[in-house]
């Protein structure tokens, strides 16, 4: 990774203030390769308190599968600045973990899970019924054109429902619906707001904190893709996180400043 990639490893355009915002790698790094030591060590992300008590099927957290078919996922880590002075730590995994959006010890997602359950369980089985009804129709007939029209329709729907529960929070006390900061009349891309990044900073700001450094990492099986690789970091994803660290991160150099460390890290 060149030098200026680990200064700015995380930045985005705010399209408000009309700035780019960014945050360095900076201590989060040496953070980072601790949790990446600790993943190997302990073989689960249960790494906190009652974590693995507090979620039935405990085994569900482990490790193991990452390096299996399922392959691997991003950690990231965020360094923040309390209101007295003290340094927080943040984490977080993209998307769901074995099913899992909330664990404990972990950033959690930036909407609401069980409005996101209400809304999405029905649909979804909706969805699978609607599959085996494709499945059991003749390649090529009407009918399972039909059907499969119906279950992309639905699918379309329920994906545009979901990314309006996500709610992005900066720095600023500024809070904007995920399709308002992307401002794109196209589509959201799947994922969108589901990666490290967006979680930890999302955290950050609900809690006060002023944001200090961010790293991510990829733990597991190397993807299908063969762009991500166990132990390497990487910069928040451009189709994805772009659009949306610019709003986030808006406010973050002067609340630093206000906390009294504004002088030190990137604006």
């Amino acid at each position: 990774m060149r030098e200026n990639d680990i200064l700015h490893s995380c930045a985005g355009y705010c399209r408000r203030c009309r700035t780019k915002h960014a945050l360095p790698q900076g201590n989060a790094r040496l953070k980072a390769i601790e949790l990446k030591e600790l993943l190997e060590q302990k073989k689960t992300i249960a790494l906190w308190g009652r974590a693995g008590r507090a979620i039935p099927g405990a085994p569900q957290l482990s490790t193991v599968p990452l390096f299996q078919d399922a392959r691997g996922k991003m950690f990231g880590v965020l360094e923040a600045l309390g209101t007295d002075g003290s340094i927080v730590w943040l984490y977080a995994f993209s998307g769901q973990y074995s099913g899992h959006w909330e664990i404990p010890g972990w950033s959690p997602p930036l909407f609401n899970v069980e409005h996101f359950k209400a809304l999405n369980d029905p649909v979804e089985q909706q969805i699978k019924r609607l599959g085996r009804q494709i499945d059991a129709q003749p390649r090529g007939s009407e009918s399972h054109w039909l059907l499969q029209q119906q279950r992309r329709g639905l699918a379309r729907r329920l994906m545009k429902d979901i990314h309006a529960l996500y709610r992005l929070h900066n720095f600023r006390s500024n809070r904007q619906d995920l399709a308002l900061v992307i401002g794109t009349s196209g589509g959201i891309p799947t994922g969108t707001g589901d990666c490290c990044a967006p979680k930890l900073l999302n955290q950050a700001a609900r809690k006060g904190l002023a944001p200090l450094s961010l790293a991510e990492f990829y733990f597991g099986r190397e993807n299908r893709s063969h762009t991500r690789h166990h132990g390497h970091f990487y910069d928040p994803c451009t189709d994805k996180c772009s659009a949306l660290l610019g709003f986030m991160l808006c406010g973050a150099a002067e609340k630093r400043s206000h906390y009294g460390k504004g002088n030190s890290y990137h604006s």
